[in-house]
């Protein structure tokens, strides 16, 4: 037995911010933006919520897999951007769909989050103490950029996936993650600093600082690698695989994966176009958009991928 996906779901907010809206307020354009990155506009948050988003992806997903929130045992969100330092986002989702039964709690692994909840609860279930798992990665990555400076606030946009998974024959047939935090900080946004009677400093919150050229020679290298070692896990070859479902931070990093698998481009989606990156939000809504375009067939190999700050990445494969 091992553990596979029964059900999808995606919300992404109702305002669409494009590349030419963003050149009226900064030093941009259309084609600055589109060339270097393959982005061409992204959904932003107003109203909706890291949680709000992530309770409706999340209904979507029950609904397909035909569970009801009771049915649910495990919540597992993946984020960096949750609502309140606490309650989880996770808690959150768990009030707001009603899922009375389920424990819930959050993993901050950036961009990698959605995978890393994939992979704790392939561990919950294999274990036998949950049956059904709710995984979800949401991000209201809006709320901390700097919107004066287009190095990195062009780049992302608010969402949130979810999938709901269960113990079946078939599913996930290899996994690996790991972890890098001694180049953390080429990729970070500082939380509070020390505020109390023995230091007097700014509550303010930082904005997320990226050093754009180390974190684009990390994914090029890692994510190839990683990809590589759970398809020779799964005794597996890049010709197996039906699609790539990678994280989706620039195309060009991924057109360098698919060249160093020796892969069509035609198998790795994309959804950075539309929504920009969404951090633990990227796969799980791309996941959703294969799914409901009617892409993805029984006994299809998929791979999915993860990579970012931390520094972190992850990968699958899996059998639909």
């Amino acid at each position: 037995m091992t553990t596979k996906i029964i059900g999808t779901g995606r919300c992404l907010p109702e305002n669409i911010v494009t590349n030419d809206d963003l050149s009226k307020i900064m030093d941009t354009s259309d084609e600055w933006i589109a060339s270097r990155t393959g982005i061409r506009k992204r959904h932003i948050a107003k109203e909706e919520t890291t949680a709000t988003m992530s309770a409706e992806a999340a209904k979507k997903a029950l609904q397909q897999a035909g569970l009801s929130p009771e049915e649910i045992d495990l919540i597992i969100v993946g984020t960096i951007t949750s609502d309140y330092v606490t309650p989880s986002t996770a808690c959150e989702v768990q009030r707001m769909i009603g899922a009375k039964n389920a424990v819930a709690f959050d993993v901050n692994a950036a961009c990698s989050g959605f995978m890393f909840a994939l992979n704790t609860a392939h561990v919950y279930l294999q274990s036998g103490i949950y049956k059904n798992a709710l995984i979800i990665g949401a991000e209201t990555l809006s709320k901390i950029m700097d919107w004066s400076d287009r190095s990195t606030s062009v780049l992302f946009g608010d969402g949130a996936g979810a999938a709901v998974v269960t113990k079946g024959e078939t599913g996930l047939l290899s996994f690996t993650q790991g972890s890098d935090g001694a180049k953390g900080m080429v990729l970070a946004c500082k939380n509070r600093s020390n505020n109390n009677p023995l230091i007097n400093t700014s509550k303010e919150l930082e904005y997320t600082y990226m050093d754009g050229q180390e974190v684009y020679k990390f994914a090029v290298s890692k994510v190839p690698e990683s990809i590589k070692k759970v398809l020779a896990e799964a005794n597996l070859e890049p010709d197996d695989i039906a699609y790539f479902i990678l994280h989706q931070a620039n195309i060009r990093i991924i057109q360098s994966v698919a060249k160093r698998l020796k892969v069509s481009e035609e198998k790795f989606p994309i959804s950075l176009d539309h929504c920009g990156n969404i951090s633990a939000g990227s796969v799980p809504i791309l996941l959703d958009e294969v799914n409901e375009k009617g892409m993805l067939k029984k006994g299809d190999k998929i791979v999915m991928a993860g990579f970012g700050a931390g520094l972190t990445w992850s990968a699958c494969v899996m059998e639909w």
